[in-house]
């Protein structure tokens, strides 16, 4: 159990702040069981704990004991295609929604031997120790300056910078999991920097609860995305799983030329992604 809160600038989990911060009557009425449920839902005292025993880490070695703790065994295919160059967007599918993530930049990191950059929306800026290797991307209504300052200094960078085009984990569709549709903005920071994208395809995929939820959510049309409250608990049920990721050819950003937009480059590029899970 977490028996104390450490300085101010460690960020931990608190559902009865969370939802006092929206109305302190709403937490009243909230019954005990149901505020008990969300706590273990999103364990909420493990990830404290961890969070508090590793919040002085540098990025690295943040990534390096979170896939400690998660005993995530990672595989690489075709590894010799990530090119020395550090100056590459490392674009991606999201099945995990966490891990994929941290592991990739873990080789990423290793193998370039430098740190990388990861676009990550807001939320995830909670995560103190990460934050050097993060660029926001403003989901959810942060500073829009701030992002848009940070994404530019990383872009100009020779820091390697890996993109999830979905923005979100991957949803099953009649029976198919894959990613949502790609947006755009890879393809744009791509052509504007001068940077080739290396396409990278992660196996993995959540439980089929989760994939029941998002589809049940979406036919009711909620529009907030209640399943994301149990993807911290997906997490915890893929501890000491093996991830094998494909690294295909670099692309080059002279690729994308006029003669398509930039959304059809994107739903190109997740072709080849896709596609690279068929030579693992």
């Amino acid at each position: 159990m977490v028996d104390k809160i450490p300085d101010d600038a460690l960020q931990l989990i608190d559902i009865e702040s969370v939802f006092a911060s929206k109305d302190e009557k709403l937490l009243k009425r909230i019954p005990g069981f149901l505020i008990r449920y969300l706590k273990r839902i999103v364990h909420q005292n493990e990830i404290n704990e961890f969070l508090i025993r590793n919040q002085n880490c540098l990025p690295s070695e943040f990534i390096n004991r979170a896939l400690e703790f998660f005993e995530v065994n990672i595989k690489t295919i075709g590894l010799e295609n990530l090119p020395k160059n550090p100056r590459a967007i490392i674009v991606a599918n999201h099945p995990l929604g966490g891990l994929d993530g941290v592991s990739l930049a873990k080789v990423i990191g290793k193998n370039l031997d430098m740190g990388v950059k990861i676009t990550a929306n807001d939320l995830l800026m909670n995560l103190v120790p990460m934050r050097p290797a993060l660029i926001g991307l403003n989901k959810h209504g942060g500073n829009a300056k701030s992002y848009v300052s940070d994404m530019h200094e990383s872009f100009v960078s020779n820091h390697p910078v890996i993109f999830f085009p979905a923005g979100l984990i991957s949803r099953r569709t009649k029976g198919k999991i894959e990613d949502l549709e790609w947006k755009r903005t890879f393809i744009k920071k791509s052509i504007e920097y001068k940077r080739d994208i290396v396409p990278v395809h992660i196996n993995g995929r959540v439980s089929s609860f989760f994939y029941r939820l998002a589809n049940l959510r979406k036919f009711l049309r909620i529009r907030q995305n209640i399943e994301m409250l149990y993807l911290p608990n997906e997490m915890f049920k893929q501890r000491q799983q093996e991830l094998i990721m494909t690294f295909g050819k670099p692309i080059s950003w002279k690729t994308f030329t006029p003669d398509k937009t930039a959304e059809e480059w994107a739903q190109k590029v997740k072709e080849i992604v896709y596609g690279l899970n068929n030579k693992s």
